[in-house]
């Protein structure tokens, strides 16, 4: 991208499967956008259109790169599996490091090459406490008290999970919207329709807050991955099948890796 020479807000789109993102690059003195710009950007018919907007910053302490994410609506994020893997991707090809620590703001996350042309990420344990997830008041998290007996696990960013017999029997637009805002969720939250497929693979239909029904993600995979390993309806590593593409999820003791392809579509100038 240039940076020095071009007028407006450079950026880049890439996506993973996909869930697709506009990432700046904030290293050449270049401001992050306010949320009514994100929004602007955010719009599919009148700005650039994507899932999330990333932003990619020096770390001072230590790490290679500083990530902070952003929803479609302008609202921040603590964690983007797939953005994460995406920039992780450019900047392995950009520095020929093939490992990274990328620092976000739910924790400092290891990606590496993982060869042909994939790229892992370490997503980090999930969050089980119902303090750190956040829920409103103390629940049993494997079960809670919502039509459906869904599960809530944290990545970063809260996720409700629900398993059903057919997730193409399920409308999506009515359900995610609907349980975006559930009263248990004072932070909204991320909602998961799954369908078990084997004991290694389950089918992901996703509602992203702030944004809605999106191809992938990263984050979303990886808590539908430990909801069903949880239940014991799976193994610890599963395949994800979302409408995008399909995400490999190992749920380690060091965390949740994920591992998939991703895609730099094309670098663009916001002039709005």
């Amino acid at each position: 991208m240039e940076h020095a020479r071009t007028p407006g807000l450079p950026f880049m789109k890439m996506h993973g499967l996909g869930n697709d993102f506009v990432v700046l690059d904030l290293r050449h003195g270049m401001n992050a956008p306010d949320a009514a710009t994100v929004a602007a950007m955010a719009d599919r018919r009148f700005g650039v259109g994507f899932d999330q907007l990333a932003t990619v910053d020096h770390d001072d302490a230590g790490a290679d790169a500083r990530l902070v994410f952003f929803n479609a609506d302008g609202s921040r994020s603590a964690a983007c599996g797939n953005a994460t893997r995406c920039i992780a991707r450019w900047l392995i090809d950009a520095t020929g490091k093939p490992r990274l620590r990328l620092r976000t703001d739910h924790a400092v996350l290891e990606a590496e090459d993982a060869g042909a042309g994939l790229t892992r990420v370490n997503m980090g344990p999930p969050v089980l406490d119902w303090r750190a997830i956040p829920l409103s008041h103390d629940v049993d998290i494997d079960h809670l008290p919502i039509p459906g007996d869904p599960v809530a696990t944290g990545m970063g960013n809260p996720h409700l999970t629900f398993f059903v017999p057919d997730a193409d029997a399920v409308d999506l637009e009515r359900f995610g919207a609907e349980h975006e805002h559930h009263p248990l969720y004072p932070e909204r939250t991320n909602v998961e329709i799954v369908q078990v497929l084997s004991r290694d693979a389950i089918r992901l239909r996703i509602w992203e807050r702030g944004t809605g029904p999106t191809l992938a993600s990263g984050s979303c995979s990886c808590a539908a991955a430990v909801a069903a390993a949880r239940r014991g309806l799976t193994e610890r590593q599963v395949t994800v099948h979302v409408p995008g593409g399909e995400i490999m999820i190992d749920w380690r003791e060091d965390g949740v890796w994920m591992t998939a392809r991703t895609a730099h579509i094309f670098d663009g100038v916001w002039r709005g």
